[in-house]
């Protein structure tokens, strides 16, 4: 039995990525979430995931969308004051370590002190595959007890419960039921990340990922996906609660 868990990203960048997100638990093969502590629609999230308890929710950690939560966090803005774009760590240049972990853990202390108990934690645009991102997650999950997104190599973080596999395009699962297992054939766990969103204002003024959300979504909702995962076929839907 494989065990897969569907993540999508981005929950509280925006209510239309709220409402993708939800529907797509609710009505079809998604299982897990991780929540953006920082964004404008923040808050419309967590009252949705403290309505839906069966949908599994993390933290997606940023520093590079949005504003940080904390004061005195210089090296990870702006001149804005927001947080800097991907391209300046593509370049090279790092911010302090201290302050990545001050932010961080205030972003999860949010979500926790909302009601919300994370399952595990990922980030935004996969910023932990730099240090000094990487280890401040790694102390963080050892911190709070958490699993992490298995999206990068860290032998020393072998203690930390993760997935087998990490895949990073939902495009797998169009595949017939047998190139899936050969696919996954030598994991007992797999996570598949995901953008399910409905298309809004924000989401078309700030992201350079749109019109494939709303085919995300089409395609998580549909009942040939949630047949061709059932147990009945050799797959378990779970979140990173069922990750042993």
């Amino acid at each position: 039995m494989i065990k897969v868990i569907i993540n999508a990203d981005d929950f509280g960048y925006s209510r239309g990525a709220n409402y993708g997100i939800l529907d797509t638990f609710l009505e079809g093969a998604l299982t897990s979430t991780t929540l953006l502590a920082n964004m404008p629609a923040t808050s419309h999230a967590i009252e949705l995931a403290k309505k839906h308890k069966g949908l599994g929710v993390g933290v997606h950690l940023t520093l590079t969308c949005g504003r940080p939560l904390c004061d005195d966090t210089s090296s990870l803005t702006d001149h804005t004051g927001a947080f800097r774009a991907y391209d300046w760590y593509a370049r090279g240049n790092r911010p302090e370590a201290a302050e990545v972990e001050k932010e961080w853990r205030a972003q999860i202390e949010k979500i926790k002190d909302a009601g919300v108990e994370p399952t595990h934690l990922d980030t935004h645009h996969h910023i932990n595959r730099f240090e000094p991102m990487r280890t401040v997650m790694v102390e963080l999950a050892r911190f709070y007890g958490l699993p992490v997104r298995n999206n990068f190599s860290m032998p020393e973080a072998g203690d930390l419960r993760t997935t087998d596999l990490f895949v990073d395009d939902p495009r797998i699962l169009l595949e017939d039921r047998e190139k899936i297992k050969a696919r996954f054939k030598d994991a007992g766990s797999v996570e598949i990340m995901c953008h399910p969103a409905y298309l809004d204002k924000p989401l078309l003024d700030r992201s350079d990922y749109t019109y494939n959300r709303t085919e995300e979504a089409e395609g998580l909702m549909l009942a040939a996906l949630r047949e061709k995962l059932s147990v009945k076929n050799g797959f378990k839907l779970i979140s990173y609660h069922g990750l042993e």
